[in-house]
């Protein structure tokens, strides 16, 4: 009886020669569908290896990004404790400033006549005041004059305007109260009398 079942489904065209596991002989269609598809388990396993590598490239991805961060914060922290050192004398050196203004006027008064009272006691008052001025010098402080020169608002303040027809528009043509740059930044800009046509 099996015999004629066998030759039967042969005649039908079945290709697999081996046996079902219900011992009853299928056509496969052209084909052997017999091989073990892939159980729950696997599908389960996979998925979650994906999962999971996702996840890492992500979490290392963000600890990247942190520590590039960390580098900037770094970087900008750094730079904001050197600008405080390298200005950190400036309100005293503002205040020193106008110490030296007071002794220029003062200065200014000499007539230089060595007999006379004001000059003698003026000349304690030179040796002060190139001592404080040598100080300043030494801490990288320099004076802004730049008298003949294209009025720069960035360091200069006009006061003052003139109308010479012999000088250049916009030349600063007198300081009227000294300016002074700390290291490369103006503490205090000049003011001075600029030439308008």
């Amino acid at each position: 009886m099996e015999e004629e079942i066998l030759e039967e489904v042969k005649e039908e065209g079945c290709c697999c020669n081996h046996e079902h596991q219900d011992d009853t002989p299928h056509c496969c269609g052209g084909g052997c569908h017999h091989e073990q598809e892939p159980n729950n388990k696997e599908v389960e396993l996979t998925n979650e290896i994906t999962r999971l590598t996702e996840e890492n490239n992500n979490l290392v991805e963000k600890v990247k990004l942190a520590q590039a961060e960390l580098i900037n914060y770094r970087k900008r922290k750094d730079e904001e404790t050197a600008n405080l050192l390298k200005y950190a004398n400036q309100d005293l050196i503002l205040e020193i400033i106008s110490v030296v203004d007071n002794f220029e006027r003062a200065i200014k008064l000499d007539d230089n006549n060595l007999t006379d009272d004001i000059s003698k006691f003026l000349a304690g008052f030179k040796m002060m005041y190139a001592s404080l001025t040598e100080t300043l010098k030494r801490f990288g402080v320099e004076e802004i004059n730049r008298v003949g020169q294209i009025f720069d608002p960035s360091q200069e303040q006009a006061l003052l305007t003139d109308c010479i027809e012999d000088a250049e528009d916009e030349v600063v043509l007198e300081v009227l109260l000294k300016g002074y740059k700390l290291k490369d930044r103006v503490i205090r800009p000049a003011s001075v009398k600029i030439n308008q046509k």
